[in-house]
């Protein structure tokens, strides 16, 4: 049962200890995606591994437990190395004039380097310790405690409230940096306070998702939210519900997906990391998002067009209708190219429609299909107007009605008509039809 995540002693701490850092990490992704700096984690996350090494090192030379003390030097030292790491990429975008994308990976490659380096020492000297840093290369959120719980509900506390209290200050600084700094609004120590969490973040994090996943939790979250919304408080939280939903998902699907493939291959002890699972999650909400959101999702764009191209040839075909009256079906299929097994399902949908009858293999229109068409063929000719008036060639005003014909509105035609002094003739001395 889903219950037992949240009640199950082992399950407990996993289950709530990833959703809280999701939560947290999502809601800082969001800030560093719409300030443009979303690689900025992935350099961070990597320049935290050698502070973590480092951490178990001192952990391991003062004598300490590896699974009591380890934690906090770890987390210390990977805050250090972190905020070094950031403090490395703004000296060399500012002082160095090195672009960004070079400085980001310049310090990415750099600390990580050093990190695996220092690994190397770290396992020749100290094996236990070197054990557990590979906790925060890859991450293990299986191995969570109740203590981890704390830590993250902490986290994802002092997030909340930042962005709860710092709303307002922060939509000025990510939207409109000129006004925030007519209007007094600290700006510097906004940044700071912006940094400082996104770094706790990407540093508890770690623990959970690892160094190496650790960004695309904080970007996957906010990519799918701002699909759905302009407004940065929405886009703030669907960003955390997707973050806690892809923590939860994703650690379910490592348990029962383990529990599934133990099963059936019990010799192969195959199991699914819980944290790649919740970046996957996360990603698929990003896809998933990009492709069926229902303003900016491709799919529903693309479905969006063509609509939009279905209803401009079943306006072409009754405006071809209209100025014949009645046309064979074969002779109208031919005039506008369209394969049988399509049109004849045009033809059935503006049948149902009421518009279209058949008679005898003619087409003929109804009296609304009549009317829809005389209003096509009048924003047509006012269109034709309008460009003669502005003095564009007789033999060029076609080709733009025929477009703009699918686009103007009755209440356009109607203020286009009194701007032209109601005209009955189109510059090609066609009459232009009544309003109805």
């Amino acid at each position: 049962m889903m219950l037992d995540y949240f009640l199950d002693p082992i399950l407990r701490a996993p289950t709530l200890g990833c959703m809280l850092m999701c939560l947290a990490a999502s809601l800082m992704g969001v800030v560093v995606f719409l300030k443009k700096r979303s690689l900025v984690g992935e350099s961070l996350s990597h320049a935290a591994y050698p502070g973590v090494v480092l951490g178990m090192a001192c952990c391991a030379a003062l004598g300490a437990d590896v699974d009591g003390a380890g934690l906090f030097f770890a987390l210390i030292g990977a805050l250090i190395f972190s905020t070094l790491g950031l403090g490395a990429i703004e000296w060399l975008e500012k002082k160095a004039k090195v672009p960004p994308d070079a400085a980001l990976c310049f310090v990415l490659a750099s600390f990580f380097g050093f990190g695996v380096l220092a690994s190397s020492w770290l396992q020749g000297t100290f094996p236990a310790f070197a054990k557990q840093v590979q906790l925060y290369l890859y991450g293990q959120a299986a191995t969570m405690t109740d203590i981890h719980i704390l830590i993250y509900s902490i986290l994802a506390g002092v997030v909340v409230l930042f962005i709860v209290a710092a709303y307002r200050p922060l939509q000025a600084m990510l939207f409109d940096r000129d006004f925030s700094q007519s209007a007094a609004i600290s700006s510097k120590f906004l940044s700071i306070a912006i940094s400082f969490l996104f770094i706790l973040s990407v540093v508890i994090g770690i623990r959970s998702v690892g160094v190496i996943l650790m960004s695309g939790m904080l970007i996957a979250p906010a990519v799918a939210a701002r699909q759905f919304s302009n407004r940065l408080s929405v886009v703030f939280c669907l960003a955390g519900l997707f973050g806690i939903a892809s923590g939860f998902i994703g650690n379910y699907a490592s348990v029962e997906g383990s529990t599934a493939l133990s099963a059936l291959f019990p010799e192969k002890r195959l199991s699914l990391p819980t944290g790649p699972m919740i970046v996957l999650t996360g990603t698929a909400f990003a896809i998933l998002s990009l492709l069926f959101a229902p303003k900016r999702g491709l799919a529903t764009r693309m479905l969006r067009i063509l609509r939009f191209r279905l209803r401009c040839v079943e306006e072409n075909i009754l405006k071809a209708v209209w100025k014949k009256e009645a046309i064979p079906f074969a002779t109208l299929q031919q005039t506008h190219h369209l394969g049988r097994p399509i049109f004849s399902w045009l033809i059935y949908r503006m049948r149902r429609s009421g518009w279209l009858v058949l008679n005898q293999r003619n087409i003929i229109l109804t009296q609304d299909g009549h009317r829809k068409a005389t209003h096509i063929v009048r924003l047509h000719r006012l269109w034709e107007v309008y460009l003669s008036e502005l003095g564009w060639p007789e033999d060029k005003v076609h080709h733009s009605a025929e477009e703009m014909e699918h686009i103007l509105t009755s209440e356009f035609g109607e203020r286009l008509s009194e701007q032209l002094s109601n005209p009955r003739l189109d510059p090609h001395d066609q009459p232009i039809p009544e309003s109805h």
